[in-house]
């Protein structure tokens, strides 16, 4: 899997370089997520900018992996959906359990005040 990683102060944004995110990549999609919860950085914004179709395993892997960073007091939010991926999720009753935003820097937007309300404890 394809993907270009850029470093922020609060958050990594990851793009995703794939038009397609199908079942067989839900593994290594979950590996490269997942490893930043140990960073001193947590936060992630997904760009979907790319993607086209997504199959509904990584959707729904996607979905638990987004409830895992909340869990763990991080940030994990979607931006740039295509419409085609955007009606799928919606289709398939995903699209509310996600954090989506239209852009990447509404996204960080979202970051930097979850980071706030955490900060407050709220």
């Amino acid at each position: 899997m394809k993907v270009k990683i850029d470093t922020k102060e609060k958050f990594h944004v990851i793009t995703i370089e794939e038009p397609i995110l199908a079942a067989n990549m839900t593994d290594n999609f979950k590996e490269i997520l997942l490893s930043f919860q140990n960073n001193a950085t947590k936060n992630i914004i997904i760009n979907c900018k790319n993607i086209c179709e997504m199959d509904e395993q990584v959707a729904n892997t996607l979905v638990a992996i987004q409830q895992s960073f909340y869990n763990k007091n991080s940030s994990l939010v979607i931006s740039n959906l295509q419409p085609e991926v955007e009606s799928f999720l919606d289709h398939n009753e995903l699209l509310e359990l996600m954090n989506v935003t239209p852009t990447e820097r509404e996204a960080g937007d979202i970051v930097q005040m979850e980071e706030i309300e955490r900060e407050l404890g709220f």
